[in-house]
């Protein structure tokens, strides 16, 4: 039976989730609200966002720093999005969605490294258009 490049996918994110679930406290990182980050996020089901490369990542913004061990994210991508469940921001010339419907929690073991932190102008709108969604 041939393994398929999905399950293949899979079982390397299975391995990769082991490693950062097994990843001392001491070895995390301190974040806060606004920071853009690379995160694991791994394969996902559907249409959720998926993360690429071999740490299956992509960047998100934290959006709420709960503790040291939790915070909601939102994922980033840098395909021009446009609609409700959007939030376009530009950095360096280049344009970036926040892509407002797949607000999640997740663990910062999932954080690998910080990229930048949003203008709080950005910010401020983010968590606006986040507030009309409840």
């Amino acid at each position: 039976m041939e393994i398929s490049k999905d399950v293949t996918k899979f079982i390397e994110w299975t391995k990769l989730k082991i490693r950062l679930h097994l990843k001392e406290d001491s070895a995390c990182f301190y974040y806060h609200e606004r920071e853009i980050w690379w995160a694991s996020l791994g394969v996902n089901i559907g249409y959720e966002q998926d993360g690429k490369h071999e740490n299956f990542e992509r960047p998100i913004l934290v959006l709420k720093k709960f503790n040291k061990n939790i915070l909601w994210e939102l994922p980033i991508t840098s395909q021009n999005k446009d609609g409700n469940f959007y939030y376009q921001f530009e950095y360096e010339s280049n344009k970036f969605s926040v892509i407002l419907s797949q607000l999640r929690l997740i663990s910062s073991k999932r954080l690998l490294r910080k990229i930048r932190t949003l203008s709080e102008k950005d910010f401020n709108d983010i968590k606006k258009r986040i507030k009309e969604f409840l």
